[in-house]
């Protein structure tokens, strides 16, 4: 770069001969981009904002590490006080146990040459008092020797240590008086701060290491995930052996308030292994096992690890975006929640049924909130429900339900089952033969207004269960298990929830056969493992580790994933939180949505209706439809001539032989006691079954 001399063109002077020169720098072009870039916008104001922003966090970290460094071996205070002792030692010296050897031999050389004494004073033999005169002498010369000798080392280490002392107290201590003298106050905690300092550097390593090993630094202690610290953690938790290394997929990245990193376990360690020693791992990185996340990768032994900086799913809980939507098609996915990254969880729900298992509290209405709510802004979708806790929680569906259990009735429950699997499943299958295809699909509703959805919501299934007579639990066993293996091809969702679906309070026949699960709070690892099936809970999948805060949050397990996901359900407020009623919303927009496509409950053409379509049969039918009807849903079975009577009045003559032919009775049947008469009748069940039947006829 050369400086090249141009005139500046500016209004000057008149006495001014020539106009001013400024050195202006040539800049040539920098086709190979040797130069530095430095973009226009770290100039600016929101540039500036953003280095203060780094500098602030680069200090924030800075300053973290240097208090949680105060707690360890490298302390400033630990290494002042290390110093001091290592000054100390020095000052005394190891001259010392010359002193005391010379000790030692004084002590002995007088000790000898007082027995040498007392043997020449009692030796009587002339020629043997002699000897031992000559050896008393030379005794007590080897004594007072050895006393010389102790004498002289005591004196030599005293000096020694006068001179040492002089230097490594003396020293600091005429400079913080003369800085005192001279500087007052400030002099003196000058000269303190110094001192201080000169002890902290000379205590700088630790008395069993030479060395700081900073990878023994965790997350927890405000530090960055690095891959040593990542190899560390996984074999000190005994994933891997000391003498193996993981292998960076992906580097170590900081996401929303966590570090996310992806990477392969070494050959031969299984994903099991990792995904079941959380709680050691998170000992490792200094956080709660509830922040350590462990998501099996695309291979086995590949491992996608995130480690939030605070316990995730505990603060607000996130909005549902159903609030948002005028209507919904069940076809599409529907959104059940958020996993920890923030990625939306959707399920498509046909041929699928569910299972919601939890401790009270867990948060189970919320997860099957998203289902039902979803169900009631499709037109179209047929909802049936019952709780078996006798709760509030489905009343508000009560506008919109075909048939709604709020009593815990198990008859109650049996009588939806019966319609369900008498009614609704053989419509839809009927359905499928007219168009000669084995299944629903989308393409076949866009076709068929009667290619529907049905839900079928039943809370607390143990309830029912547990209070119904052994004939009638056998029987919605029996309902239940039907409905799941054949519903689903049909469009009938299932969606069963209670606390602890255990062998003991749901038959396995039928839990066993449910593909979705969710299980939320548990109180024990077996309870947990009742939900999402055998083994997840030791696989890391364990719902004991979440937190009672965290309500609505579970492992969510569908046939569409491999392995349990921990996310939290969306929440749809009834009111409690924020007095918005949102689920009274949602359910309103739901109801006029079904009132101008005419879905609503007992909208459509009644079963009379229908039948009267139906030829001489189905008026016949008609009428004892209708007879049903009015005599109440407590009578299940009436005489022949109270039907025969209706006929008439309804201007049909029938004779008893027509009924009977048209509708035909097992000999069980046929004959009943009627107000203390026994006579012949027929049952409303044949009778329903018989139009559902002529209904079905092309």
């Amino acid at each position: 770069m050369s400086d090249v001399l141009r005139p500046i063109e500016t209004a000057a002077p008149a006495d001014l001969a020539k106009p001013p020169l400024t050195l202006v720098p040539d800049l040539p072009a920098d086709p190979a981009g040797d130069l530095p870039l430095i973009p226009d916008w770290t100039r600016t104001g929101e540039g500036r904002k953003s280095a203060a922003r780094r500098a602030a966090r680069r200090a924030r970290r800075a300053g973290r590490r240097w208090l949680t460094r105060q707690r360890t071996d490298r302390g400033h205070a630990a290494q002042i006080k290390r110093g001091t002792r290592r000054t100390h030692e020095w000052v005394v010296g190891f001259q010392g146990v010359h002193v005391q050897a010379a000790a030692h031999q004084a002590h002995t050389a007088t000790r000898e040459a007082r027995d040498a004494a007392r043997r020449a004073r009692y030796t009587l033999m002339p020629g043997q008092r002699d000897k031992a005169r000559q050896a008393a002498d030379k005794a007590q010369t080897a004594a007072m020797a050895a006393v010389n000798a102790h004498r002289q080392a005591k004196a030599q280490v005293r000096r020694g240590r006068i001179f040492r002392g002089s230097i490594a107290y003396g020293t600091p201590l005429l400079v913080d008086t003369a800085a005192l003298v001279e500087f007052g106050g400030l002099g003196l905690a000058g000269g303190i701060f110094t001192t201080l300092s000169v002890a902290a550097w000379i205590g700088r390593k630790p008395l069993t290491s030479e060395t700081w090993d900073h990878e023994r630094r965790s997350i927890g202690d405000g530090d960055a995930m690095t891959e040593p610290m990542l190899n560390r953690a996984y074999r000190d938790a005994k994933v891997i052996a000391a003498d193996q290394e993981l292998k960076l997929v992906t580097p170590c990245g900081f996401g929303p308030d966590a570090w996310e990193v992806e990477f392969d376990l070494p050959p031969g360690v299984p994903t099991a292994k990792a995904t079941g020693a959380v709680a050691a791992l998170a000992s490792g990185f200094g956080v709660k096992a509830q922040q350590v996340s462990q998501t099996p990768g695309d291979r086995e032994g590949r491992i996608r690890l995130r480690v939030s900086l605070k316990v995730p799913f505990t603060g607000e809980p996130v909005r549902g975006p159903l609030l948002d939507c005028e209507s919904f098609d069940l076809w599409d996915a529907v959104p059940m929640g958020i996993s920890e990254r923030g990625e939306i969880i959707t399920t498509t729900w046909f041929e699928k049924t569910a299972l919601f298992g939890g401790e009270p509290g867990s948060g189970k209405t919320s997860m099957a909130n998203g289902l039902l709510l979803a169900a009631s802004l499709d037109a179209t979708a047929r909802i049936f429900g019952a709780d078996g806790k006798a709760g509030a929680d489905l009343l508000p569906f009560e506008d919109i339900a075909e048939m709604l259990d709020t009593e815990g009735d198990p008859e109650a429950l049996l009588e939806i089952l019966r319609h369900v699997w008498e009614v609704v499943l053989p419509e839809c299958k009927q359905v499928a033969r007219e168009h000669g295809v084995r299944r629903f699909s989308r393409a076949l509703a866009a076709k068929d207004p009667r290619v529907r959805f049905t839900v079928l919501a039943i809370d607390e299934w143990a309830s029912y269960l547990g209070s119904a007579d052994p004939k009638t639990a056998k029987e919605i066993d029996r309902l239940l298990r039907l409905i799941v293996q054949q519903g689903r091809a049909y469009g009938v969702v299932v969606l069963a929830s209670t606390q602890k679906p255990d062998s003991e309070a749901v038959p396995t026949g039928v839990r066993d056969i449910i593909s979705t699960r969710w299980a939320g709070r548990c109180l024990t690892p077996e309870a947990s493992d009742t939900i999402l099936g055998k083994g997840r809970a030791t696989a890391g999948h364990n719902a004991q580790r979440i937190l009672k805060q965290q309500r609505g949050v579970g492992f969510y397990q569908t046939g569409e994933s491999a392995d349990p996901v921990l996310m939290r359900a969306f929440y749809y407020d009834d009111g409690e939180k924020t007095g918005v009623d949102e689920v009274a919303l949602i359910l309103e927009r739901a109801y006029k949505l079904r009132a101008e496509a005419g879905t609503l409950p007992g909208s459509g053409p009644s079963l009379s209706d229908q039948l009267r379509e139906r030829g001489a049969d189905g008026e016949i039918l008609a009428v004892l439809v209708d007879t049903f009807a009015a005599y109440g849903d407590e009578f299940d079975w009436l005489p022949g001539s109270v039907l025969l009577d209706a006929l008439r009045a309804a201007g049909i003559e029938v004779t008893p032989e027509r009924l009977a032919a048209l509708v035909v009775r097992p000999e069980a049947d046929k004959k009943k006691t009627w107000e203390g008469n026994r006579v012949s009748g027929y049952g409303r069940a044949l009778v329903f079954k018989t139009a559902q039947k002529l209904l079905e006829r092309p």
